[in-house]
């Protein structure tokens, strides 16, 4: 096989592909003794007609057809190994020449990852900001531990206050008119929550239990509700019960309760354990996407738009399924956005441009340091992922082959071989900050 460059513009190659007469000869012979056990023909048991009554039969470009399918595939597959490139779209298919006893010529054009000129990625300065934790964050986790485990108690007061739970009975006008999807019976609602608007909210402060309070409530000019947009409502309000949270004490027992621990100084300890790891990793991160940042700004690549369209796609996706898991649909939140499914692309465009470029830059960089992924690795990460034994690899291997999923997982691996190398050649000096991240603590050039 003989294949050449005719032309190669940006990211575009158009390429010439030979194959041998022989071989053309071999996928014709191959593509009869397929079809022939395809058609039955009079005076023939199936599968025993010959060529030319087989061929008069179906026609000879039937015959032709499908053995160019059977050569196209790997001429197409080792053109693509020889000339080291990597389309990102199907390739634009130019027949030149199928004749029996003559070679097969035709013509590919394919769209590939373009060139990446990388910049700067070992030796880049940076700062690794951890913030530092105290006894004030180790307090805030127990002051919300607490709150989730506080009871909801009938309060002896009359009046509602902020942070009470109410339970109210409410009819809405407009214009003197009640309208649909205004009014509630038993309706629980904490003040102070923001699940309400905040006029109506704010407005219960005050009320009194079984005393009907009215409360003027502004609708925002982008209220969902189109009839309800700037429109002022009048809401009838009877406040029927009042509750307030209990708090559990913060002692010993409260740590029997909650966790797994026998003293609460256990679980403060375990806390800032936790604190300090999640502390440690926030920085880490922070300190990657810094590097990730640098490596781009020195690097140039042009983002081709097939894959700036292909990661609004998956933002889209991606987009839909959340809301769908809240209950949404994503046409019910473009109404709500007032936008069309265009607009909605066009806002995902910039970020899509940078999620590309970033991309083709980072793997550019895997490609220059020949980074790759063993065996152990990958099924280290299956065992990772999906807890499979030793035995079950064969099958959960073959499988993910089969659809197409592999390469996420290892792409994943040389992903975080990436980030460790740009870390690991970079130097860095690390900052303690206090909670309010205003003053250093400590700095310490970590020679990385």
């Amino acid at each position: 096989m003989q294949t050449e460059i005719k032309s190669h513009d940006k990211n575009h190659v158009e390429l010439t592909v030979e194959i041998d007469a022989e071989k053309v000869n071999e996928a014709i012979e191959q593509a009869y003794r397929k079809l022939r056990n395809q058609v039955n023909i009079p005076g023939f048991r199936k599968g025993k007609a010959p060529r030319v009554l087989v061929e008069r039969h179906l026609g000879s470009a039937a015959l032709f057809e499908e053995a160019m399918n059977r050569l196209f595939p790997e001429a197409y597959s080792s053109a693509l190994q020889e000339h080291n490139l990597e389309p990102i779209d199907d390739p634009e298919f130019e027949l030149v020449q199928f004749e029996e006893n003559k070679p097969f010529i035709f013509n590919v054009g394919i769209e590939v990852k373009p060139e990446v000129k990388l910049g700067q990625y070992k030796g880049l300065k940076a700062i690794k900001i951890v913030e530092n934790v105290d006894d004030n964050h180790v307090n805030m986790v127990l002051e919300q531990m607490r709150e989730q485990h506080a009871e909801l108690v009938i309060s002896q007061k009359t009046e509602v206050a902020e942070g009470f739970h109410a339970i109210i009975d409410f009819q809405g006008f407009v214009d003197g008119e009640p309208f649909a999807g205004g009014s509630g019976t038993d309706v629980a609602i904490e003040i102070g929550a923001g699940r309400f608007l905040p006029d109506f909210e704010q407005g219960l402060i005050g009320a009194e239990v079984g005393v009907e309070t009215e409360i003027n409530v502004n609708f925002p000019d982008d209220y969902g509700a189109d009839f309800l947009q700037g429109k002022t409502a009048v809401f009838k309000v009877t406040v029927k019960e009042i509750k307030e949270k209990e708090l559990p004490d913060l002692d010993d027992e409260f740590a029997k309760d909650v966790s797994e621990f026998a003293t609460l100084d256990e679980l403060k300890e375990e806390i800032k354990k936790v604190l300090v790891n999640d502390s440690e990793r926030a920085a880490t991160r922070n300190l990657e996407n810094d590097l990730v940042k640098q490596v781009v700004a020195a690097s140039e690549v042009e983002v081709p738009e097939k894959l700036v369209e292909r990661q609004i796609d998956h933002r889209v996706r991606d987009l839909s399924m959340r809301l769908n898991q809240q209950g949404f649909t994503l046409e019910a939140y473009l109404e709500m956005e007032k936008i069309s499914g265009d607009e909605l692309r066009e806002r995902f465009r910039e970020g899509a441009q940078e999620d590309v470029r970033t991309g083709l830059i980072l793997e550019a960089v895997g490609k220059a340091e020949e980074l790759t992924v063993s065996e152990e690795e990958y099924e280290q990460r299956l065992q990772e992922v999906f807890g499979a034994t030793v035995e079950d690899f064969s099958k959960l291997k073959s499988r993910l082959e089969y659809d197409g999923t592999a390469w996420r997982f290892k792409d994943q691996i040389i992903g975080e071989k990436i980030l460790q190398l740009l870390v690991d050649s970079a130097e860095v000096t690390t900052e303690y900050k206090d909670s309010l991240g205003s003053e250093n603590v400590d700095k310490v050039d970590d020679g990385e």
